[in-house]
């Protein structure tokens, strides 16, 4: 079995903060800026040409978010005061954007406005809000900025409130008939309630991460597969052979179980760990392409075709998901079989998704690992998935580098 060498959490530290550094921010800061009209342009070709204008309120949002955790972050002691103020001036760009166009009177986020604003799609889910609350959190730890603390828990308080029903009247779901809950929901919380008490150690969020940490492992976990359904029936009437109930998303789940095992290694519960761990790897089992490599992005429980036209691409930000959570699960764990999974998870999405010649990461690519469209950013990638994994995996292998031999 495969180990991890303190040389070689060195060395892979380099290169995800290089990374991060000289490529992926570089690629984002030169080509993502609306400077005329505030916000971000996301619809970037593979040289980083604008191809559309629209502008898509979680990503938004995620770019605000991303370069406020730079500007906060250790890692700008490592950067000139010149690049250091490039990010909070970046961060404000966008956060100015969220504030003024990107919301309706009642404090719901659009899903979609026009580069100018003007709303295109209204807030049918939570997410938008989620990720708003979020780079306002962050935005009002690097600026001071008392207006985006307020918005921050103001976003904070309207996910509490439509959580139960996050697509609200906007549903397309006829009520009653097949009442499902969604997996995203209860995951998204745990990462924005454990983004707040970073933010706001004095904020009280252990009740609601509990909540969530209960209906995860209570109702979606699949007792005799090991990981988490996508979706599950909340009431005992409701059928569990449907689309949506045998729907596996590995990348959700691989990201839901190290957000879970994140908090876990907070507060020391080795249980808790060990049981996302065991998640991760029934996964990876499951969800692994055997001929061609790579994780495909949607399976069916049972092995039915799965409604998922798309469902046996190679998807940029499972991969990178997978990554973080196979670093993480490593550091808590020390277990080989963690290790012997990223070096061929590495070795499959480094010499797939990465493009050294235009820079950045290609996000989508056929089953047999070629790239399916000419992108790097767009309605669902933007400055969020990349750049993350880059800065967790580099902080995860520095503090495997940094201690005695696992």
């Amino acid at each position: 079995m495969a180990s991890i060498s303190q040389a070689k959490a060195e060395e892979l530290h380099k290169l995800y903060k290089n990374t991060l550094l000289n490529d992926i921010i570089p690629f984002w800061s030169k080509n993502s800026p609306d400077r005329e009209h505030g916000g971000y342009f996301t619809c970037l070709d593979t040289q980083g040409k604008v191809f559309d204008t629209d502008k898509f309120v979680w990503l938004q949002a995620r770019e605000v978010w991303m370069y406020s955790k730079l500007y906060n972050s250790s890692l700008a002691a490592e950067v000139s005061k010149e690049e250091k103020d490039s990010w909070l001036d970046l961060a404000t760009l966008g956060a100015h954007f969220l504030r003024d166009y990107a919301h309706d009177e009642e404090g719901n986020y659009y899903f979609s406005v026009t580069r100018e604003g003007k709303p295109i799609i209204h807030p049918y889910n939570i997410f938008s809000d989620c990720f708003a609350c979020m780079a306002f959190a962050q935005y009002a730890k690097a600026s001071g900025k008392e207006w985006a603390l307020d918005a921050a828990k103001k976003a904070f308080e309207n996910v509490e409130r439509r959580k139960d029903n996050p697509k609200g009247h906007w549903s397309k779901a006829y009520p009653g008939t097949r009442p499902y809950g969604s997996l995203a929901v209860p995951m998204i919380d745990i990462n924005l309630c454990s983004e707040m008490k970073e933010v706001f150690p004095g904020m009280d969020v252990d009740t609601r991460i509990d909540d969530n940490l209960k209906l995860i492992l209570d109702k979606f976990m699949d007792r005799e597969r090991g990981f988490f359904r996508e979706n599950v029936a909340m009431s005992d009437d409701v059928s569990t052979d449907t689309f949506e109930a045998r729907l596996v998303n590995p990348g959700h789940t691989i990201e839901c179980a190290w957000f879970i095992m994140d908090v876990a290694a907070k507060r020391k519960d080795k249980a808790l760990i060990d049981t996302m761990a065991s998640v991760l790897l029934k996964t990876l089992e499951f969800g692994w392409d055997n001929k061609h490599e790579g994780i495909f992005y949607f399976m069916d429980m049972r092995g039915k075709p799965p409604q998922q036209l798309e469902w046996d691409q190679k998807l940029w930000w499972v991969h990178l998901e997978t990554l973080v959570a196979l670093s993480l699960a490593y550091r808590e764990t020390g277990r080989q079989e963690f290790a012997a999974w990223y070096m061929k998870v590495h070795a499959y999405a480094w010499s797939h998704f990465s493009d050294p010649a235009n820079g950045e990461w290609f996000g989508y690519l056929n089953r047999a690992g070629d790239v399916l469209l000419e992108l790097k950013g767009g309605k669902w990638k933007g400055f969020f998935h990349v750049p993350r994994a880059m800065f967790l995996c580099a902080d995860i292998f520095a503090s495997i580098a940094n201690k005695p031999q696992l």
